[in-house]
């Protein structure tokens, strides 16, 4: 298990507590149940409610589609 899959598997949205997906670009995390966004900035996931930002449907559709696979 890499470093990405451990820490994916500790950290929650701090909204609802769920689990966070690393979308393409690996530059976010990403919560499908709110459609929320959360930055990585200078490698530090910034999960503050503040910092989520709201994804289009066209963005949330591609990074549900990079997670199936």
């Amino acid at each position: 298990m890499d470093t990405d899959e451990t820490l994916l598997r500790i950290l929650a949205c701090p909204l609802d507590k769920g689990p966070l997906t690393l979308p393409p670009g690996r530059d976010a995390l990403y919560n499908p149940r709110l459609r929320l966004r959360y930055p990585i900035v200078d490698g530090i996931p910034q999960l503050l409610p503040s910092s989520g930002l709201r994804v289009s449907a066209e963005e949330h559709e591609r990074y549900a589609g990079a997670a199936e696979g």
